[in-house]
């Protein structure tokens, strides 16, 4: 006969199948090793000369890349706890815009830090109330170790520095030629008045050639080829349609009785004549290129011809929002003659070839333009994806700059300074905080060790190199110097390494945030999941379009 296992009372309160964890040992320290091993995951990606991983999603779609953002987003990281570091992550993705491998790696070793002190037992409360300390300290440290302001930020020479140091870490090697390329197209939309957009800097990814085969274009880029026989409009005034170019169809049906010839005849003229006559008031208004958002049919292409007027044909609804924004325009529902408030002005629109791949560019020679491209080349897809998430982080960097120009010293010299003047305030700090915050100055020795180890160099000759170099207190500029062959450092202030100031801010809010409430969990309650039909294999997540 079978022993009975009686329920405990917890679960006689719940529904069948809720699962139901506590105590330090199935709680909390589980917790702390699902976000410890997310975190040994990430951290072989950080660095200039950190490891690709080669991530698989559901639909079968290959990433190679050491974009921390792009391998958690397709990891699709389901352990709880884990997920709030990813959240922390993402957020310091949408704030900043990089930085969410510094998250991640941060927020891991202070929880891996935080197993230490729970097994010598102090309780979460008190490793809790220390990190708090030690992170108000922190932010107030690191106000005092910033060695550089950008003073103009439509300067490029000012402006490249934090962009290369950002570019270096994803693609070492092209840093220098990309970060010029992405100075330069900043500079290209940098408004006078209002703050730099992200958006106002698109990529067009073009396969064939090298990454050194990239170029930046002053307006937009597309690959697509042109309705119209006219190929190359100068000064085009530009009518933008969302809706097809074509003659427009009633909603009911209708019938109507042609009893000769002679009647067919004229139906079809009546039909011309009213298609003429609307492409006629388009040539008359100036209008010498238009661009739709629908269908092209073949009588109004005919029209467009005779009257030298390009067509262009764009399918996605962002592209045509994007070209409004770069022209000056204003979208019509119908086929109607815009207002001369409503028209897009273009310095050149023409038909052009890169490698073999024919694209459509509107070109414009203002000084300042409300878009600019910057045309990839590659030889392959996943190199192309990789050279854009740089500079995607490149782009983001000039957009942090502008909303602070502070910078701190970058190659870790930033962070060993703040293990060195934690450490001494933990040193000084009574009760048991005092370990928290000891741990808090050790797990930022974690981001020298990390780099170190990704490019071969001994972690324990860095850490004390770097030690030896922050000695006194005017040596915060010293970082590690990875184009050496042997332990060395170098003043990043000399070398122009440089990283932005808000995105180590940010950075360490949401770390600490983030291991915060992992470590103040002490029950995990599971509810039975609902029931339904799961989704096939390879099937698309309709949220993700």
């Amino acid at each position: 006969m079978a022993m009975h296992v009686p329920k405990s009372y917890f679960q006689n309160m719940m529904k069948d199948g809720t699962k139901h964890l506590s105590g330090m040992h199935e709680a909390v320290f589980s917790n702390l090793e699902a976000c410890t091993e997310l975190y040994k995951t990430i951290k072989t990606c950080y660095g200039p000369k950190g490891l690709n991983k080669m991530v698989i999603n559901h639909l079968s779609k290959l990433f190679v890349t050491n974009d921390a953002a792009t391998i958690i987003k397709e990891l699709e990281v389901q352990h709880p706890a884990a997920k709030m570091i990813v959240m922390a992550s993402q957020q310091q993705e949408a704030e900043c815009g990089d930085g969410t491998n510094f998250v991640m790696i941060l927020a891991g070793a202070l929880l891996e830090k935080a197993m230490d002190l729970l097994e010598s037992g102090l309780s979460p409360s008190e490793v809790i109330r220390g990190y708090e300390m030690a992170s108000e300290k922190c932010l107030e440290i690191l106000e005092s170790l910033v060695c550089y302001t950008v003073k103009d930020v439509k300067c490029p020479d000012e402006v490249s520095p934090v962009v290369k140091t950002s570019v270096c870490s994803k693609q070492d090697g092209y840093e220098d030629f990309l970060a010029g390329l992405i100075t330069d197209a900043c500079m290209k939309v940098m408004p006078v008045q209002r703050t730099f957009s992200v958006d106002s800097v698109r990529t067009c990814k073009i396969l064939g050639a090298g990454v050194l085969s990239s170029t930046c274009f002053r307006g937009m880029v597309f690959r697509r080829n042109v309705e119209s026989d006219i190929t190359c409009v100068k000064d085009a005034k530009i009518a933008v349609f969302s809706c097809p170019f074509d003659i427009g169809t009633t909603e009911t049906k209708g019938t109507i009785l042609i009893k000769n010839a002679e009647e067919l005849k004229n139906f079809s003229v009546d039909e011309e004549k009213l298609i003429e006559n609307q492409i006629k008031d388009l040539a008359d208004a100036g209008i010498n290129c238009v661009v739709s958002g629908g269908k092209v049919g073949d009588m109004v292409l005919h029209f467009a011809n005779k009257f030298n007027i390009m067509v262009v044909r764009l399918m996605s609804k962002w592209d045509l929002r994007r070209v409004c924004k770069s022209i000056g325009a204003t979208a019509q529902p119908n086929l109607v003659v815009p207002t001369p408030e409503e028209i897009g002005f273009c310095s050149k629109v023409e038909l052009d070839e890169v490698g073999d791949t024919t694209v459509v560019v509107f070109r414009q020679e203002r000084d300042e333009t409300a878009m600019s491209t910057i045309v990839i080349r590659g030889s392959t897809d996943n190199i192309m994806d990789d050279i854009e998430r740089a500079i995607d982080d490149g782009v983001n960097s000039v957009k942090i700059v502008t909303r602070d120009q502070r910078c701190l010293p970058g190659a870790c010299a930033t962070e060993i300074e703040l293990a060195k003047q934690l450490m001494q305030y933990g040193e000084q700090t009574a009760g048991m905080e005092q370990y928290a915050i000891k741990k808090f100055a050790e797990a930022f020795e974690v981001f020298p060790k990390v780099l170190a180890e990704n490019t071969g160099l001994k972690a324990n000759e860095v850490l004390a190199k770097m030690y030896n170099a922050h000695q006194g207190p005017e040596d915060i500029n010293y970082g590690l110097n990875l184009e050496a062959d042997t332990p060395e450092v170098m003043d990043c202030m000399e070398r122009r390494v440089l990283d932005p100031f808000l995105t180590k801010h940010w950075g360490i809010k949401f770390a600490v945030n983030a291991a915060n409430t992992v470590l103040v969990v002490d029950q995990i309650i599971m509810a039975k999941q609902a029931g339904g039909p799961k989704p096939r294999k390879g099937q698309a997540d309709p949220d993700d379009e």
